[in-house]
This record gives structure tokens, sequence and C-alpha cells, in this order.
């Protein structure tokens, strides 16, 4: 569902379960669903589930990484600073920051996910 409709900005009132849900390629188990992307900054909005124990390598981005995790429980850490969130738990991480994180070991963990430019995924050791 692109939204970069002539430059406009049509506005997006959504549910979970109303959602376009696509496999996530290399990922066994994991979906995503695009909510919106600006035509302006190329910034995206998604919904994502990744299965219970799934650990993303450490990694960075050019755009600002904001998270509100939705469903099952997700360990964050940008720096020194660690926090394992919990449903409703919100995290900013600024661009060019080296991440880590996982999902729990219970169950899936599904989160909204919104960066605020273009996409891209460097690996912590590309800095």
């Amino acid at each position: 569902m692109l939204l970069a409709q002539s430059g406009a900005n049509p506005p997006v009132i959504l549910n979970q379960k109303d959602a376009v849900w696509t496999p996530e390629t290399g990922t066994p188990n994991a979906d995503g669903a695009l909510l919106r992307e600006d035509p302006q900054t190329g910034g995206l909005e998604l919904f994502v589930h990744y299965p219970a124990g799934h650990v993303f390598a450490p990694h960075w981005h050019s755009a600002n990484e904001r998270i509100i995790l939705i469903e099952g429980a997700m360990s964050i850490q940008v720096g020194s600073m660690h926090k394992e969130l919990q449903p409703g738990g919100y995290a900013f991480l600024p661009a060019k920051q080296v991440q880590t994180m996982s999902c729990g070991a219970a169950s899936r963990c599904g989160f909204y996910v919104y960066w605020d430019g273009k996409l891209d995924n460097h690996k912590a050791t590309d800095k």
C-alpha cells in the first residue's frame, strides 16, 4: 500500500488486522505491513512481527527510528543504554547510533516502527 500520490499525504486510519501483511525475505516467520511512505522525506511507517528469540544484528540507520512495542517483549540497546520493552513501550533511536535488538524468547514481538527519512541499513562495522 504505497501512498505516494502526487506528493499528497492522505490520511491513514487502520487496524492491524486490516493491514496487508507480506513475509519478510530472509527471515522465516517474520512479516510486515507498510502503513505509509512520506513522498518528501522517504520516511516509512510499518507494522512488523518477528519470531520469538529473533536477534537483530548490531546495525545503524541514517534516519532516526521510533518503535512502539505492540506485543511480546523486546530488548533494545544503544550505547550503554539498555531497556527491556513491554507492550506499550517506546524507543527513540537516534540516527547513526549503533543499536542491538532482540525479541523475547517466550513469544513473537510485534511493533510499530517509523523512520523519519529514507530507510537504509548499515552493519555496525560500517560506521
